[in-house]
């Protein structure tokens, strides 16, 4: 009898293990074809990436695109700044929910939404890592919508066509970050 039971115990548990890890690795797929692979990125590289971008309290810093939501809770917990993140993958929201929960941040929201859609017209910072081919497809969304003076940061890979706006670069391997400001304040 008791036989029985453990190995139910441990049959259904494989299932739900098996069900979660399937879900996991479907929600992968599906942001890999919407804009990039989840790559998450060492903190000490980012805590330098914002360093550079010289954030300001009361700042608004989104990030396009944002996994797990490092990023965005180390510029609500180091910089002060209000950050949001926005990501179509709602296993890696559901994540960083959780992570920013747990870790008691406040100044943080994450939103399940297609980064083409998102509201970026408050932004001062804009964030990205993502693949250049869907860089090019945001290019005239930031044109547009982002206010006078916002920063736009590339992680990863650079925006073709935009060198007149580029303020800074950090070189590194494997991934250099490029900072762009395409309004220029005056």
């Amino acid at each position: 009898m008791l036989y029985t039971i453990v190995y139910i115990t441990v049959i259904l548990g494989e299932l739900v293990f098996s069900i979660f890890a399937c879900f996991y690795i479907f929600s992968l797929i599906y942001s890999s074809l919407m804009g990039s692979p989840y790559v998450p990125t060492k903190n000490k590289v980012l805590k330098d990436i914002l360093d550079r971008a010289k954030l300001k309290k009361g700042d608004l810093f989104i990030d396009l695109g944002c996994g797990d939501g490092r990023i965005v809770r180390m510029a609500a917990t180091h910089y002060n700044v209000e950050a949001i993140g926005i990501d179509i993958n709602p296993s890696l929201i559901w994540l960083s929910r959780l992570k920013t929960k747990l870790k008691k941040i406040r100044n943080t929201t994450f939103h399940v939404q297609n980064i083409y859609k998102s509201d970026i017209s408050n932004a001062d910072v804009v964030y990205l890592f993502l693949l250049p081919k869907f860089l090019v497809n945001l290019q005239n969304k930031l044109l547009k919508e982002t206010k006078k003076g916002a920063l736009i940061i590339s992680h990863g890979f650079r925006i073709d066509g935009w060198d007149q706006y580029l303020v800074d670069t950090i070189v590194a391997k494997p991934f250099p970050t490029y900072y762009y400001r395409l309004k220029p304040k005056g």
